[in-house]
This record gives C-alpha cells, structure tokens and sequence, in this order.
C-alpha cells in the first residue's frame, strides 16, 4: 500500500470487548471495510448486524482479509494465542501488512510477537489507548504508539478514526510500558484520593464537597473529576475498566521498573493495594471498587 492508502484499509479486529466494540465501529462509521473476530460468537453477530462489517471464524480470517489486523486483547497471553496455531493470525497475515496490538500487553512480549510477525513479512505497532470506554465511543482516545517512524506516518489517518491525540513513545515495545506508567499514575492518583476522602469524612467533611475543592485545587486528577463521584459516591463500581486488568497493569509497570533497576516502592504499594482489594471482592469487579478495600481499613463508607 502507498503512504496514503490506511485511510482506506480493509482493517480486521481480533477482539471486539468494552473498547474494542466502540473502536471497530469508529473505524466501521469512518468507510473503512471492517471484519470482526471475538471468542464470543453471539457478539460477533450482534456487531455485524449493528454496524454492517464482515464477520471472521478465526483470526486467521480476519488476517486474509485485512490490510491492518488490530488486536484489542485482555492480555499478552491472550494476543499470543490469537497470533498462535493453525488458525491464527500469524498463519494469515498478508505480505506488507500491519499488526495493529492495541490491547494494553507487556513490553518483552510485544517485542517477541514483532519479530514473529517480521518473518512473515509483516511489520508489529503497538498502540495501547486511554480514555475509556466513553472517549473510544466518540473516537477520542489518547493513543500511544511504538515503532518505526514512517510505518506510523502510514498509519496516522486510521489511527485518528478511533483516537484525537496520537502520542510516539519510541520503538516496539514502548507504547506498551508508557500504558502501563500511565496506568500506574492513575491509580495512585485514585488511590491516594479515597484515602483523602475517607479522612475527611472522618473528620466532619461531606465526600461529594472534598471532590469540589478538590477539583477547584492543587489536588485536582483524573479520578476527582472522572471517577469519585460517578462511580464511587454513586456506589455504581461500573466505569468499564476491570479490577484484574489494573493488577496486570501495575504488574508490568513493576516489571519494568525491575528490568531497569528502578526503585518502585510507592508503585509496589499500588499493585498490592489493587490485588489485595482483588483477592477481597473477586473475580469480575470494576476497577473504581478498589475503594471498598480502603473503605473497609477507613471503617467507614463514602457516598
């Protein structure tokens, strides 16, 4: 394809969850040919008769079709397994095409999976996003992306179909660690917030005023403005983020820290805070009732 022609890529999706869904159908909405492939196959043909894309059976389809194949995948270990096998992408990826890994994946692996898709005669981008489900539902997600700087040239229109700030970390593998750094900052943020809200309700002072002042202050983050009062105070727990993938997370951002001889010790304390707050209310939970943990040490209970 011609330094112009991502515009108008036949683009496939392996994974089509919370913000794969929103993101597909951004690119979908944009003309772009779209085909769509999730483990869950009730989903698959909802989105199909929704948007009007193609349908796919196996990663490995959609990589027949598609000159960029997006992977918005849990985890590494799940990326692995849909690049893996018979009917994998890596078995169907065309001659000069792009592997799109979007999902939020570990640094070391990432770059494993390009070197794979190299042989193949493919180029790997990673490309990890923030902003949540309600920023991929407008087409405004904040996108990182690493990897070589005039493969990322090519790729900027499609990328401006799902996202309204693309950021250039660097080389493969980069993107991946900035998202979990990224993520790492947003929970101590929120973390150190609860914490703050609980003392001052303690104290006398009412939650949903502290979120005020806290957003009218020095104190002001993501959380105070996005995720206290939505989804804590309102004891809804349900901003679409998954408790488990922040532990995965915060997990990579340590490892990198450990691989580049960083100390980490206000990072560790995040991690265990959010894994234990896992370990306590169980599979499935929201990543916002990491608050329930420290409402349970506080004794008391915002909202």
């Amino acid at each position: 394809m011609t330094s112009n022609d991502f515009d108008k890529a036949a683009v496939g999706f392996v994974g089509i969850g919370n913000m794969g869904w929103p993101m597909a159908a951004c690119v979908a909405a944009a003309g772009n040919k779209v085909t769509v492939f999730d483990l869950d196959a009730e989903r698959v043909k909802s989105f199909v008769k929704e948007k009007g894309t193609g349908a796919a059976a196996s990663p490995r389809e959609v990589a027949e079709v598609s000159d960029v194949v997006i992977t918005m995948l849990p985890t590494s270990g799940s990326v692995e397994k849909a690049l893996s096998g018979v009917d994998g992408i890596l078995e169907g990826l065309r001659k000069g095409s792009i592997l799109l890994e979007m999902s939020s994946g570990a640094p070391t692996e990432t770059r494993k999976f390009a070197e794979l898709v190299a042989v193949r005669g493919a180029i790997l981008v990673d490309a990890p996003v923030s902003g949540g489900v309600t920023r991929a539902q407008t087409g405004e997600l904040a996108i990182m992306a690493g990897g070589d700087a005039a493969v990322l040239d090519r790729l900027e229109p499609l990328l401006r179909k799902m996202g309204s700030s693309i950021l250039r970390t660097g080389g493969i593998g980069s993107a991946h660690a900035m998202k979990a750094l990224n993520n790492l900052v947003s929970a101590g943020g929120f973390l150190i917030g609860i914490e703050a809200l609980l003392i001052g309700k303690k104290f006398g002072l009412e939650p949903e005023l502290m979120v005020d002042v806290l957003n009218a202050s020095t104190g002001m983050n993501n959380s105070t403005q996005k995720k206290f009062k939505q989804f804590v105070l309102s004891r809804k727990f349900n901003s679409g983020f998954g408790l488990d993938l922040m532990v995965k997370d915060l997990s990579i951002a340590l490892e990198v820290g450990k691989q580049t001889s960083a100390a980490t010790p206000f990072a560790a304390l995040c991690r265990e805070l959010c894994a234990a707050a896992a370990g306590m209310l169980g599979p499935g939970q929201d990543h916002t009732a990491v608050a329930q943990l420290s409402e349970r040490l506080a004794g008391t209970e915002l909202g």
